[in-house]
């Protein structure tokens, strides 16, 4: 697709936007630039361009306000030692936003339109890639119902963005493993609704939830499914593995409750190339506590394009709390860990040609 492109009446200045990248925190810091395609029933995608990021000026009646019609993404743009940014899987992400589209009732954007959308915006905004140890640039793509109505039906009209957001880590709380709050009362999303779409409403429906975890003073919330209230699903916008001293690994099966992430695809491929046994099966809070107690579990880790891999230490709820290994990162988690961020970052062989360079 052929973006026009427009010119920025005002660059952040250089010495600003260094003072900003040297630690930006997550989802604070943004580019200058954006890109926008808009659609129409009867037109297709039209009007791409990538220009100043700024304000989205909207009808009070605009669908999205009313109905919730949107969907997103998120990825990252990683450096490499030649100085060279790279993505890691795009095209899992443009797959998995057409999954999105398809539950939400909106139009697919063409995959290579997604995968270039994204490559334009890395590199008009290349600059601004964060200094801090560590550092990406998030990136992220979403669409949203744009026509102006009051009726419950499929809007006509959308509007396709992407903008882009300099990245340190994800989690502050300074300790080697995070802590998890089991959420009793609420529930992320039930059977036939909207769980495997990575929609806005998912992540509000988390919100309350993981307030209260926060002010439990833990740094997560862990959500159960709807039906028995028992099995573990994931928790706000991670997925969830579980590792056993036998060195075989569980994680929660994708039954449309669960979004598919993408890192945890990664992983399961990475983890059956080492010669691990992956189960894909249901695995209880009860069971869950019981292996932590009796040793049979040795590790848990929490897997997602924000935080990468990173490892639960304690999970804590109303019926009391329990710890994982000796509370900090086990040895698979960090090979793991290793392996996939030298591979996003081109310090590790990628045979599965994940990365692309830009």
């Amino acid at each position: 697709m052929e973006f026009t492109q427009l010119p920025h009446p005002s660059p952040t200045p250089a010495d600003v936007r260094e003072q900003a990248i040297a630690d930006p925190g997550f989802g604070t810091v943004f580019t200058d630039h954006m890109i926008s395609i808009d659609y129409e029933e009867g037109r297709g995608w039209h009007n791409a361009v990538i220009g100043p990021r700024e304000p989205i000026a909207l009808d009070p009646a605009t669908s999205v306000l009313h109905y919730a019609q949107e969907i997103f993404e998120g990825l990252k743009a990683y450096k490499h030692p030649d100085g060279n940014l790279g993505l890691f899987r795009p095209e899992a992400n443009a797959q998995r936003f057409n999954a999105s589209a398809d539950r939400m009732a909106m139009p697919h954007l063409p995959e290579d339109v997604f995968v270039q959308s994204v490559r334009e915006l890395v590199r008009k905004d290349a600059d601004w890639f964060p200094t801090v140890e560590g550092g990406s640039l998030y990136l992220r793509p979403f669409m949203f119902a744009s026509e102006a109505f009051l009726g419950v039906r499929p809007a006509k009209k959308y509007k396709y963005l992407v903008i882009a957001s300099p990245a340190g880590n994800y989690f502050k709380s300074g300790v080697p493993a995070v802590s998890i709050w089991v959420s009793r009362d609420y529930v992320r999303a039930a059977p036939g609704g909207t769980g495997a779409a990575k929609t806005g409403g998912n992540y509000a429906a988390s919100l309350v939830p993981q307030a209260e975890a926060i002010a439990k003073g833990h740094d997560q919330v862990v959500f159960l499914d709807a039906v028995e209230r028992k099995w573990i699903e994931e928790l706000g916008g991670m997925n969830l593995f579980f590792v056993m001293d036998d060195g075989t690994v569980i994680t929660p099966p994708l039954t449309g409750t669960i979004l598919p992430g993408i890192t945890r695809n990664s992983l399961i491929q990475l983890l059956k190339e080492q010669g691990l046994t992956i189960r894909e099966e249901r695995y209880s809070i009860d069971q869950w506590r019981a292996d932590a107690e009796s040793g049979k579990l040795v590790e848990t880790m929490a897997c997602g394009t924000a935080a990468v891999v990173t490892p639960v230490g304690k999970v804590e709820g109303p019926d009391g709390a329990f710890t994982i290994g000796s509370g900090g990162p086990g040895q698979l988690t960090q090979k793991l860990r290793e392996t996939l961020v030298g591979i996003q970052r081109g310090t590790v062989p990628d045979p599965h040609g994940w990365v692309s360079t830009i």
